[in-house]
């Protein structure tokens, strides 16, 4: 693809690898999004069981599209709410219920697309030893900031400050945080995390608008000159 890798952009130093803006973000996130809620869809049904920004890759467009199905996964049939399976994927993506029982099903997906979403927001690695004692783990370093609005800034990748609202902000990170769920059945399915994205997206579409219509305005009736008395 044209752009490379999600985790490129978001991780990656580099002239050619930008740093992407928080709309840009949105975008990828909401295509991302869309492609697993069709894998999960009654005419697919599939687990993509390796989900990870590696594998989100993106086009001149900034669409983002889905790579490297050798994981994926059937999923279950016969009413069985699961698929065992030898467990593979990689750490720090891979839901925990599957780590400990080899159990798959969507929502397995749905807990690695929260882990994604959270290093969209944030600019940092799922595991990252590079990192200072106790910031290792981005779950565990973020998850008590994400749903205060008075903290939720300290994890935001500060590489995107000042586009987005803070309550974009705290819609995503609430978002994350239903998807990283240790309960599976409380975990949103990917339908529903695309239409909370969509409206997230309109939102800010809307914000934008507004704020394009303050800038004309201001730029058509600028402000007097100051009077020689107050200069």
């Amino acid at each position: 693809m044209p752009r490379g890798s999600l985790e490129n952009h978001l991780f990656r130093r580099s002239s050619y690898f930008q740093p992407l803006s928080w709309n840009l973000r949105m975008k990828v996130a909401l295509g991302a999004a869309k492609g697993l809620a069709y894998l999960h869809s009654p005419e697919a049904k599939v687990i993509y069981r390796d989900f990870k920004s590696s594998n989100i890759l993106i086009d001149t467009d900034y669409n983002a599209k889905l790579s490297d199905f050798g994981l994926a996964k059937d999923g279950p049939i016969d009413g069985k709410s699961h698929v065992s399976t030898r467990v593979m994927g990689t750490y720090g993506y891979a839901a925990p219920e599957y780590m400990a029982t080899g159990h798959l099903t969507t929502r397995s997906d749905v807990y690695s697309f929260g882990v994604v979403l959270l290093e969209i927001l944030t600019g940092r690695r799922a595991m990252d030893k590079n990192r200072p004692n106790g910031e290792h783990n981005l779950i565990e370093w973020a998850k008590p900031y994400l749903g205060n609005k008075r903290k939720i800034l300290r994890v935001m990748d500060p590489r995107i400050a000042g586009q987005y609202s803070l309550t974009a902000a705290l819609r995503a990170a609430l978002l994350a945080v239903k998807c990283l769920s240790t309960e599976p059945r409380f975990r949103p399915r990917m339908v529903e995390v695309v239409k909370e994205l969509e409206q997230l997206q309109d939102s800010t579409d809307q914000a934008n608008v507004k704020n394009e219509v303050s800038r004309k305005e201001v730029d058509l009736y600028p402000r007097p000159p100051a009077s020689p008395i107050n200069a």
